[in-house]
């Protein structure tokens, strides 16, 4: 078992500029499983980086605010309760478009590896 509090966690600029929490990953806490979950906050009309996953797909799941994903071009609106899957080699970034905090839950699935993504 392992439990955390996400008050309690660091966070820190990822290499896509958006403001991330690590919660869970098996290669930091020694844990058996397959994905990796982070924590992802970007202040009002600021945008994450396009990046590409290689290896791995994503899953955005929208906890607080609106933006829009950009998916291969595509515009995506988000808001509260949305999840978006995001396919391994997929160009992608996200933008606030409120006033507010934009506050989302990152699935990256096998998990996230710095190797693998590529920030354009």
């Amino acid at each position: 078992m392992l439990k955390k509090s996400l008050k309690e966690l660091s966070s820190f600029s990822a290499g896509d500029d958006t403001i991330l929490k690590e919660v869970l990953h098996p290669k930091n806490d020694g844990i058996n499983m397959g994905f990796s979950l982070a924590y992802a906050q970007l202040e009002p009309a600021t945008s994450s980086l396009p990046h590409i996953l290689h290896q791995s797909s994503e899953t955005y799941i929208i906890q607080e605010g609106q933006g829009i994903a950009f998916i291969d071009g595509k515009e995506v609106p988000m808001k509260i309760g949305d999840t978006l899957y995001i396919p391994a080699g997929a160009e992608q970034y996200i933008k606030n478009t409120g006033d507010g905090m934009l506050s989302f839950w990152c699935v990256v699935m096998p998990p996230w590896s710095e190797e693998e993504e590529e920030v354009l």
